[in-house]
């Protein structure tokens, strides 16, 4: 068996995330990335979508978490987008980063972020927090 990455990079949505009142009442840019681990190659060989994991259908799963119900903390937002990632079957890890383009802090940073990995069987998960310099 071998396994293969299927990538989503820099998908930009708006959410209303944050911890203060003023980040859930006005939407604000969001971008994620994520990475889906499969442990079929059926698709190499096949050239049929039904054979892996849709890339569009990891764009909507990010989409329904982020433009849903807020959270305070990105370490959350990218732990529901990973769930509904591995919700659609056939992934055996994700790993998902979220990105908040604008955080209202008092420094100059390129973004902000949290790094989730879930494993299907959720064992061994992990999640890192990270803020960019500009």
């Amino acid at each position: 068996m071998c396994a293969q990455e299927i990538i989503v990079q820099g998908l930009r949505l708006t959410g209303n995330h944050g911890v203060t009142p003023a980040e859930r009442a006005m939407p604000q840019p969001f971008e994620v990335d994520i990475v889906a681990e499969t442990e079929s190659a059926d698709a190499q060989k096949s050239d049929r979508l039904e054979d892996t994991v849709d890339y569009e259908m990891l764009c909507a799963q990010a989409q329904k978490v982020i433009a849903g119900p807020p959270f305070s903390l990105l370490e959350r937002v990218a732990a529901e987008i990973a769930e509904a990632v591995l919700d659609l079957g056939g992934i055996g890890r994700v790993t998902v980063t979220v990105k908040k383009l604008h955080p209202p802090m008092d420094y100059a940073v390129a973004y902000t972020a949290a790094r989730v990995t879930r494993l299907a069987n959720h064992q061994d998960s992990t999640y890192h927090a990270s803020i960019a310099a500009d």
